[in-house]
């Protein structure tokens, strides 16, 4: 099993387990991240918005605290993603609305219906 089929197995797991349907987020779309990531902050969290024109809708960013800042979030292919937090591509298969928080020895994943919105309300 190549690496791709093998990650693509972890997401669908991850989503039955839940459950959820599994929505793909391929690599040459990309996702919003923060520089802090790189940094070894934690807990890592990520939500998923819908995606739109060849985004994955999905936001990751490190720490407690989530900035308002224009800049906060950079544009990364899912596929340079190992670089960063390798960790947490078996999550990218869930879809829009979901979010998850993890780190060492911890996993929390739920619903936020409030991320389906555009508006935010």
């Amino acid at each position: 099993m190549n690496q791709r089929s093998a990650v693509e197995e972890l997401q669908r797991e991850l989503c039955r387990r839940l459950p959820a349907e599994f929505f793909a987020a391929p690599p040459t779309c990309t996702l919003g991240i923060a520089l802090n990531v790189r940094d070894g902050i934690l807990p890592i969290n990520g939500l998923r918005h819908p995606p739109s024109a060849g985004t994955s809708g999905w936001y990751i960013w490190a720490g407690e605290e989530f900035s308002t800042e224009a800049d906060f979030f950079k544009p990364l292919h899912i596929e340079h993603l190992d670089g960063w937090a390798p960790e947490i591509k078996k999550y990218l298969g869930l879809p829009p609305g979901w979010r998850f928080l993890i780190a060492p020895g911890y996993e929390d994943i739920w619903f936020d219906e409030k991320l389906l919105r555009l508006d935010g309300e």
